[in-house]
């Protein structure tokens, strides 16, 4: 069984954390003969550059995730962290004052940010940093190219989707999001490859515009979700009718879309009818949309889809696969 999941923000990790559990209990060490591997295709439009160091949010989200190492409380950055480097970059008036990075994650885009100056791609330096630590899920990023989001507000301004995100909290009213160089990006290897050869192809709950929106803007990643054999099924990111984490909304607004389960479904598409999609995950309390998504030509499945730990996610990872199957049928 081979599982690609695309995914972005701390809900894709959570969600990956999840699939590898199920993926963990269903094969376990291939017995009986079988085996399951999860590749994850990770979003790079949050990525940036600052002090001078390659940060990559989404991917250290989902490696300390995976790893165990993740603060949950704060939901970003390692756990056990301090900031002196930060204080003192501070002190330099260096970076944005806003944007704290902790010292452990610093030697993570140290580590980075030197493998890139040697000549390593971003898929290879993901590689090694990812090495330090049994994941049991394959991180790719979708590309090596530098394809990040910038949010062009309605007053004007244009601002790196971080500095939206992070110190505007999305108040900014936004007219639109712009992903720079996503026309010339390609994939990075085994991107492609991962989709087409999959047995089943995931859409986590993560944020639809900036996250799953910008991997399926890098050329080839919608085409070969429409030739992969594998049935895609997606996993909504709204609960009756509110994000689940983070201001997923105020992105959705922006590009006029509701704020609502079946909206997003209708937003990515029936792969029968040139989208992406051929399941959708949606939860309990959104089981009145479900006839809507079906009209459009996705099987709705009504779930339970709050993520409360590695136990319920894996639950929702199996019904999302369990879609997938039950799709192929």
């Amino acid at each position: 069984m081979k599982i690609t999941v695309l995914s972005g923000g701390v809900g894709g990790a959570r969600f990956l954390r999840g699939v590898r559990a199920h993926v963990r209990e269903a094969y376990p060490d291939g017995a009986g003969g079988s085996t399951a591997s999860v590749t994850a295709i990770v979003n790079t439009g949050d990525d940036m550059w600052l002090s001078a160091l390659r940060i990559a949010p989404d991917l250290d989200s989902i490696t300390y995730t995976l790893a165990g190492e993740s603060d949950e409380e704060r939901g970003w950055g390692r756990v056990g962290e301090s900031e002196r480097v930060s204080d003192e970059l501070r002190a330099y008036n260096i970076g944005w004052p806003w944007f704290t990075l902790g010292d452990l994650d610093i030697g993570t885009h140290l580590a980075r940010t030197s493998m890139l100056r040697d000549g390593l791609t971003l898929a290879e330096a993901t590689d090694r940093i990812t090495s330090r630590w049994p994941l049991g899920v394959h991180l790719i990023p979708v590309t090596n190219d530098e394809v990040e989001t910038h949010v062009l507000t309605q007053d004007g301004a244009d601002l790196h989707f971080q500095e939206w995100w992070t110190r505007h909290r999305a108040t900014l009213p936004a007219a639109r999001f712009v992903q720079q160089n996503v026309e010339a990006a390609l994939p990075a290897p085994g991107v492609v490859e991962s989709i087409m050869t999959a047995d089943v192809v995931l859409l986590a709950p993560s944020n639809p515009v900036v996250s799953i929106g910008t991997i399926l803007g890098i050329p080839g990643i919608r085409a070969a979700l429409r030739a992969t054999r594998a049935r895609v099924v997606g996993v909504s990111p709204i609960i009756g009718g509110s994000v689940v984490r983070g201001m997923a909304d105020a992105c959705l607004t922006a590009i006029g879309v509701e704020t609502a389960a079946d909206a997003v479904a209708l937003h990515y598409g029936s792969r029968a009818s040139g989208g992406v999609l051929d399941a959708w995950l949606m939860a309990e309390e959104d089981a009145s949309l479900a006839p809507a998504v079906e009209a459009a030509g996705i099987r709705a499945s009504v779930v339970p889809l709050w993520m409360r730990d590695t136990e319920t996610s894996a639950a929702l990872a199996a019904a999302a696969i369990a879609a997938a199957t039950h799709s192929n049928t």
